[in-house]
């Protein structure tokens, strides 16, 4: 476990090294654990477009919250549904989840159907909606609510009169935490890390993601330069940003955020992944 645990953990720690490293030390050494002088111009360099990273983190955040609780909301609802023996329309809506975890209509038709027939083009609400539901987690709420939830709880809740709506809030979603939290956490991830829905859907530069932000800075050093809001000419571009120690500062910012929220879901989420587990 702790060669597994260093696995995970030098390379990031690696990053914040180059991150802090003098460019004129990467150029001369390449990247290394101990360089030869130290700086902090990537974190001074994006400090200076603070402004645009603000915002495109709070598009992030806003995106990753209203995009968690909605998928959440869905996916175990469905998942809930689905699970029911006696839900009359479960095997025809259980094909409709199970077929696009195998086959989709690809991007052209995703395009059309949320640019053009949805008009989701230029809102938050195209970050959003595309990612909420996903089949896999579907089938892991469903597979939960068959293996954990006893048939003898519902029906003794329907005995007292209980509506299907009452069940669910009352006495699913409680003992529910660990399915809940791990589909949260894939969702989160999901959200957090996506810049490829800004890419397509997204032409507004403030309704651009923290991901899409930064992976613009990173491939493409124009973007600043043609953006207003920036204060800086091409050349002036060109001969402060440290390109380097820019990047791995880059992956810092985005990963750092997420990382700190992980411990949080930890307890819910190893329990999530024994969901229909073999128990001896």
């Amino acid at each position: 476990m702790l060669i597994l645990s260093l696995i995970c953990i030098i390379p990031f720690i690696f990053v914040f090294i180059i991150s802090i490293s003098a460019e004129s030390s990467i150029a001369k050494n390449g990247y290394q654990f101990f360089p030869d002088a130290l700086s902090l111009s990537a974190y001074e360099f994006l400090w200076n477009e603070k402004d645009v990273i603000i915002n495109a983190f709070s598009i992030s955040v806003i995106v990753t919250t209203i995009g968690t609780l909605l998928g959440v909301a869905l996916t175990t609802s469905m998942g809930y549904v689905l699970s029911r023996p006696n839900y009359k329309l479960k095997n025809f809506f259980t094909w409709v989840v199970f077929i696009p975890m195998i086959f989709n209509g690809g991007m052209v038709a995703s395009y059309v159907v949320n640019a053009n027939i949805l008009g989701l083009s230029n809102t938050i609400w195209a970050l959003i909606l595309p990612l909420a539901v996903n089949s896999f987690n579907v089938v892991i709420c469903k597979t939960f609510f068959q293996t954990t939830i006893a048939e003898s709880i519902i029906e003794s809740a329907k005995i007292e009169g209980a509506s299907q709506l009452n069940i669910y809030l009352r006495i699913i979603v409680p003992i529910s935490k660990p399915v809940f939290a791990t589909i949260a956490l894939f969702l989160a991830f999901g959200y957090w890390n996506d810049w490829f829905q800004s890419s397509l859907y997204i032409r507004e530069q403030s309704l651009l993601s923290l991901q899409a932000l930064l992976n613009n800075i990173q491939k493409n050093i124009e973007y600043l330069a043609n953006n207003p809001s920036a204060g800086l000419s091409m050349q002036q571009y060109v001969s402060q940003m440290p390109t380097e120690a820019v990047r791995m500062a880059i992956a810092v910012i985005i990963v750092l955020p997420i990382a700190c929220a992980y411990p949080f879901f930890q307890r819910y989420f190893v329990t999530g992944l024994t969901i229909g587990a073999v128990k001896g």
